[in-house]
């Protein structure tokens, strides 16, 4: 049930529309003046506000554009309700932040449509999936897995993270320091033997033949690189260095 906070001194109207707003499904708390609103917003943060202009210890646009300026009200959905008509209010209105203006007297079934559609709006939509495919190889970023022709690959997260960054340079050499770069602020050892460790544990992940592989590649004297395809790999010593 979404909560919503009716900011209206007019206890008849406040009082009908609420209980309009309550048979849709809603759970509405009311808060007549700029000061009641204020604490009942820090206690706890509606899902959207119907805030009215004119307050009888306050402004409803000085008190939007308060909000505004605070990051914890910031993405706060404000419906605007004020007997004023003046287009310049309604702009300044939302110049200051309401994301939307409903003008005394209104219909209830559009005052309901505008707080459904302002709560769809402020829904967070899904995640955007992000896939990079190389190959056979496929990592979904968001889940952190990595698939080779469909099937799981057995990686911690520092391995996913190495892979992840040859991955998005697919063709291209990196060095180790480029590598830890990539990783910074992740809990891998610091020094650049521990990539060539990780290395070979991607490989028997990734690779039919670790001892020779065909996808994650050693350049001798530069770094590693995850071939996009077996053109890649021509001319490409995989003689690991030492160490490596």
């Amino acid at each position: 049930m979404h909560r919503l906070l009716l900011i209206e001194d007019d206890s008849r109207l406040a009082t009908m529309v609420a209980d309009y707003l309550g048979q849709a499904g809603f759970h509405v708390d009311r808060a007549p003046t700029v000061a009641q609103a204020r604490h009942a917003v820090m206690r706890q943060v509606p899902d959207l506000v119907l805030m009215d202009v004119m307050l009888p210890d306050g402004d409803g646009l000085a008190l939007t554009a308060e909000w505004r300026q605070q990051p914890r009200f910031s993405g706060l959905p404000i419906l605007m309700l004020t007997a004023r008509g003046d287009p310049a209010d309604r702009i300044l209105g939302l110049e200051l932040g309401a994301d939307d203006y409903l003008p005394k007297p209104f219909e209830p079934r559009e005052l309901l449509a505008r707080v459904r559609a302002l709560l769809r709006r402020a829904q967070p939509g899904p995640a955007p999936v992000e896939l990079i495919r190389v190959g056979a190889l496929e990592l979904d970023v968001g889940a952190r897995t990595a698939r080779l022709q469909g099937m799981a690959c057995d990686l911690t997260g520092h391995q996913f993270d190495i892979l992840l960054a040859l991955a998005r340079q697919a063709g291209r050499v990196l060095s180790r320091d480029q590598i830890m770069e990539s990783l910074r602020g992740h809990s891998l050892e610091a020094y650049d033997r521990s990539i060539d460790v990780h290395v070979s544990r991607i490989r028997a992940a990734i690779e039919e033949d670790p001892r020779t592989p065909k996808r994650l590649l050693t350049v001798r004297g530069v770094g590693y690189l995850l071939a996009r395809s077996t053109a890649d790999a021509i001319g490409i010593s995989d003689a690991p260095e030492s160490g490596a």
